[in-house]
């Protein structure tokens, strides 16, 4: 089948997903999804071991012939990250601006630098020992919430605003850090050419900023369309230029494109939008990319559950698999309650702020394109036969997989208990 056949029957079978999950109360609609797609490459898996099922392997090549990270990295994430922040209201962002910066830059290096050193000292134990750098390019690649989870799952979740503002905009803003950092630490960890400081800082600055200042410029854009426009039903059409080729311009420029997607759908969703567009058209807007997120995210949850086949275990990985969840809590753990320190000097937050944005960070698609973008058969660690990528990508399944199912399904518990403070604090 062609990659277009593929989509179609993948989305097909969302959609059906999506049917049983939405007459399934108890879990939210992604969390079911994946749980489903799980069950169902595990059926297929087993099958396919036992009897030699020929349908394992035409899922197995087609899924393969997909390409996950291309599809996500270059195509849905725009589209997702874009919607997102069309929905993110600056005032209310302003309000919690310092906690979002810290919690997205400096929460996001932080939390790199201590799975990478846990990581590295595991290793280590194990006697599996792995070079520092391709430690850090696993913190990197996992530290960073995935938009896409976060906001598919915890905005429905109703958790009392500064909190939720604090996990929709760090989720929104460390995915394109995180790239930078990944990208940064690949160059570090597989480049032939020495390397230098300067370089590297000179890499992060230009992705960063110019993916902020690039986002910039593109709802200017979109902004001036809008404005001189005589056909005011083409204002649904002309927001896709953003995300798609816009997009594309981010990546010709070597600009952060995840950056750029979020600054330029703030800046639409606050400026452009009340300013230009009838309460009407602003209603068909919020639907029309509505229905946008919501096909991408049961496609891409359905995804990541049949990603499952993709995944090759070894025996010598599972220890990496079991360490990888309690090393990425540590890691983000440390990575709030530290910073969270400084902030509670200045203001009152909520008892259960920091729980929240701990178990409230989950990973998702994003965790998983970055570590299948990593190279195949060209570094092998050190003593065993083990390749460097499939011990990642074990390792970042296991996260991803227990964020969503197990923190995704958990969270409501801590939102609950923090909107019963938040009640009774507004009564006293």
């Amino acid at each position: 089948m062609t990659s277009y056949e593929i989509l179609c029957l993948l989305s097909a079978l969302s959609l059906v997903i999506s049917l049983i999950s939405s007459r399934l109360h108890r879990w939210q609609q992604t969390i079911t999804i994946t749980a489903l797609a799980l069950g169902l490459s595990l059926v297929i898996l087993i099958a396919g071991k036992i009897f030699g099922v020929e349908l394992y392997s035409t899922l197995v090549t087609d899924l393969e012939q997909l390409d996950f990270k291309a599809l996500l990295l270059n195509g849905m994430l725009g589209f997702l990250l874009f919607a997102g922040a069309l929905q993110i209201k600056l005032n209310v962002l302003k309000q919690q601006r310092w906690e979002i910066f810290v919690l997205a830059f400096v929460g996001t290096l932080i939390s790199t630098l201590i799975i990478g050193g846990l990581l590295y000292l595991l290793s280590g134990l194990l006697e599996l020992q792995l070079d520092f750098s391709y430690c850090l390019l696993f913190g990197a690649l996992i530290s960073p919430t995935d938009p896409i989870a976060v906001l598919a799952i915890i905005k429905q979740l109703g958790a009392p605003e500064d909190i939720a503002i604090q996990v929709e905009g760090e989720s929104l803003f460390n995915d394109g850090i995180g790239l930078v950092i990944f990208v940064a630490i690949s160059q570090v960890a597989f480049s032939t050419e020495p390397l230098t400081i300067a370089g590297v800082s000179g890499l992060f600055v230009r992705e960063a900023l110019g993916g902020l200042l690039y986002g910039g410029i593109l709802a200017a854009i979109l902004h001036g369309m809008l404005h001189f426009s005589e056909e005011r039903t083409q204002y649904l059409l002309m927001t896709l230029l953003v995300p798609s080729a816009g997009y594309v311009g981010a990546d010709m420029l070597g600009v952060s494109g995840p950056l750029a997607m979020v600054t330029s759908g703030i800046i639409i969703g606050n400026v452009s939008v009340p300013k230009l567009l009838k309460e009407h058209e602003w209603q068909h807007l919020d639907s029309f990319w509505l229905l946008i997120e919501s096909f991408f995210n049961s496609l891409l949850f359905l995804l990541l559950g049949l990603l499952l086949l993709l995944i090759h275990f070894d025996a010598e990985l599972w220890w990496f698999m079991l360490l990888a969840v309690p090393i990425v809590l540590i890691g983000r753990t440390v990575s709030i309650y530290l910073p969270y320190i400084g902030f509670r000097r200045f203001r009152h937050y909520n008892s259960y702020a920091e729980k929240i944005l701990v178990w409230g960070g989950l990973r998702g698609g994003l965790a998983l394109a970055m570590a299948m973008s990593l190279p195949t058969g060209v570094v092998i660690i050190s003593g065993s036969n083990i390749d460097l990528r499939e011990l990642l990508m074990v390792m970042t399944y296991a996260v991803v997989v227990f964020s969503i199912l197990v923190q995704g399904t958990t969270i409501p518990n801590l939102i609950d208990k923090s909107n019963a403070e938040h009640e009774a604090q507004r009564k006293s």
